[in-house]
């Protein structure tokens, strides 16, 4: 048999059999006791292991070099070096522990919204309340009160330099309050005829808005959706075309299209960039009532459009190509501008509440009434994986990212110009025994 020992390590392994030699000798062990057979089955065996440590030993100090040289880079690393290393934007995922946990509310969390250029954070309540907090500090700043029933949503928008917050609710009204003044209510929008469970700012670029930036939709139980000019209070179009209640509504990023969603388990895409709103799309599939909607952002489009079999992604400046649904079946539907459902996510063990898509566009993000966050792999076929569990005491009702913000050349943050920078911050609101609260979950 070749040798595969060196000269010292064969030396040591002679020494060892003579050892044995002497024990079988000192316990009086005949030649009947050594099996000759079974020792040439293994013969070579002890060499072969011999050697086997030896490399083991051998990567271990290996490891152990490499463990000294990590640590002292980490010792000698900088705060920002370290930020730096550490957070990837794009891959960014809410992870336990919650950064904080805001409570304050008597009743159950019902929305969010991020203020989109300071670090507020607006929270309504079925405690007839907004409470406005500072979420990098983990602080409640103020109560705003003035509805007279629960409070189903609230959005930060509006013209800029003149940001707003808006609120509606189940007492048929919409209000409007201003940040810069103490967030006193300005204006308050009756119209509806029912309770209204959704308020998104409609961004400026439609070709129908009045003034950039002026203009408010809301979604309401008396089955309409109505857009608002928020400078003069105004319904300026009602949409007709839900049979049922339309529970959410979202724009998109230009502000040509509205997403809306609700209790006739359709998904309807329509055109405000005319003079009269179009019905673009009505979609079909989910098998109970439809709780939440969203558009996909165009750093998704790559991802989503593997999923709808298409060989070339649609141009970013198309802002209505893909969109998701949550509903009451515990299903998220993915859908295509062709009315095309192209993929389906099961995971979730109760209603789905809330879904929002990671701005990056690799991910989506989803909360559900069986009190966990679900984060779903769009490069991997819509895969879930991440799950938080056991953060939340219960239903979960709402979930928001923080919108992107701008830079100058100090740091400072600014609004409208600039390459927008992806924060790494997302807020949930929650049903916590009779009360509500807020988790942030930051990088």
């Amino acid at each position: 048999m070749a040798q595969i020992l060196t000269a010292r390590q064969a030396e040591e392994l002679q020494n060892l059999g003579q050892t044995a030699a002497a024990l079988r000798e000192e316990l009086g062990l005949g030649e009947q006791a050594f099996d000759s057979e079974k020792s040439k089955k293994y013969e070579g065996l002890l060499e072969k292991k011999w050697t086997s440590v030896v490399r083991l030993q051998k990567k271990i100090l290996d490891l152990e070099t490499k463990n000294a040289t990590l640590q002292g880079e980490l010792e000698n690393a900088t705060p920002t070096s370290l930020s730096r290393r550490n957070q990837d934007p794009a891959n960014w995922l809410p992870k336990a522990p919650p950064h904080y946990v805001l409570e304050s509310h008597r009743k159950p969390v019902t929305c969010v919204a991020f203020h989109p250029v300071f670090s507020s954070l607006a929270s309504g309540s079925e405690d007839y309340t907004i409470k406005i907090w500072d979420w990098e500090l983990g602080e409640l700043e103020r109560t705003i009160k003035g509805h007279t029933k629960a409070v189903l949503d609230v959005d930060f928008g509006g013209p800029r330099g003149g940001t707003l917050l808006a609120s509606c609710s189940s007492d048929l009204s919409i209000k409007l309050w201003d940040p810069s003044d103490e967030y006193k209510n300005i204006r308050t929008l009756p119209g509806h005829d029912h309770i209204v469970s959704s308020i998104r700012f409609i961004p400026s670029g439609a070709a129908s808005a009045p003034a950039s930036g002026n203009l408010l939709v809301s979604a309401s139980k008396d089955n309409s959706l109505k857009i608002w000019d928020v400078t003069t209070g105004y319904c300026v179009k009602t949409i007709q075309g839900h049979t049922d209640w339309p529970r959410a509504v979202c724009p998109s990023v230009d502000g040509r299209y509205l997403l809306s969603t609700g209790s006739d388990k359709s998904l309807r895409l329509w055109d405000i960039s005319t003079r009269e709103p179009e019905q673009k799309l009505a979609l079909f599939g989910h098998e109970n009532f439809n709780l939440c909607c969203a558009f996909a952002p165009s750093s998704s489009y790559s991802h989503l459009s593997k999923l709808a079999g298409l060989e070339k992604s649609p141009p970013p400046s198309s802002t209505a190509e893909f969109m998701a649904t949550g509903s009451r079946d515990k299903q998220i539907r993915l859908w295509d501008a062709r009315g095309n459902c192209i993929k389906i996510l099961i995971g979730h063990d109760n209603w789905v509440r809330g879904l929002v898509f990671h701005p990056g566009g690799k991910y989506l993000v989803s909360v559900a009434d069986d009190r966990t966050l679900r984060c779903w792999d769009l490069s991997q076929e819509g895969k879930c994986v991440q799950v938080l569990k056991g953060v939340y005491e219960g239903f979960v009702s709402c979930v928001r990212w923080a919108p992107d913000v701008t830079r100058d050349d100090n740091g400072t943050d600014k609004k409208g110009a600039g390459t927008p920078q992806i924060r790494c911050v997302v807020a949930t609101g929650s049903v916590d025994g009779p009360e509500g609260k807020v988790r942030i979950f930051a990088n």
